[in-house]
């Protein structure tokens, strides 16, 4: 597992972890490990924008981001290529799942947007691994919509960086990002290197 130095509420599971969204044995031990609850909150992840409050464990439908100011509760979104994004309040958090359709739709500006708009503007944020523009080639319909990320993959081909955007949608919090890539790293699972069907999770929660 890996937690930012220095913080508490954040945490980011590695594939040696085990499946943090199928095998409940696992996410048990894990949790154990980092002296959290097991019951998180989860949400049905569609790729979108849609961010929800949650008060209580177990999945609250069908959105990409969600938050809480319930003490103590985690919330998880999961990910293998895509990028878990934490984002801390001084008595809140808020967690998204941004994929590149999650990020051009604005996820994690709108759970920042929402998080502020309750009386929780967020602070700083965690980026967790996910696949960097090094190994995530796109086709021209996918680079279009990024006229201010298209970069280049390590073999010469059109990429997307999608770490860059996501800054962007940061811009003067404090931030902290893993900055492994799950397309070349064994360490991360990765749904485009190994059609996995396993999943790390990004977790968040108030201590």
């Amino acid at each position: 597992m890996i937690r930012p130095p220095g913080w508490d509420g954040v945490l980011f599971s590695e594939a040696s972890d085990g499946d943090m969204r199928a095998d409940q044995a696992a996410r048990a031990t894990f949790a154990a490990t980092a002296g959290i609850g097991s019951g998180w909150a989860v949400v049905h992840q569609v790729h979108g924008s849609e961010v929800v409050r949650v008060d209580h464990p177990g999945e609250s439908g069908d959105a990409d981001a969600l938050w809480t100011d319930v003490v103590a509760l985690p919330l998880a979104v999961f990910t293998a290529d895509c990028f878990g994004v934490v984002l801390q309040a001084i008595s809140a958090v808020g967690v998204a799942h941004a994929g590149w359709r999650g990020a051009r739709a604005g996820v994690v500006a709108t759970l920042r947007e929402a998080m502020t708009a309750a009386g929780h503007p967020p602070s700083r944020a965690g980026i967790g691994p996910g696949i960097g523009s090094c190994c995530f080639e796109v086709g021209a319909e996918v680079a279009v919509q990024f006229p201010e990320s298209v970069a280049m993959t390590g073999w010469g081909t059109t990429s997307v960086d999608i770490p860059r955007l996501l800054r962007a949608q940061l811009s003067g919090l404090e931030v902290w990002a893993s900055g492994s890539c799950t397309g070349h790293d064994p360490g991360w699972f990765s749904h485009r290197r190994d059609r996995t069907p396993r999943r790390m999770a990004s977790l968040g929660w108030v201590p």
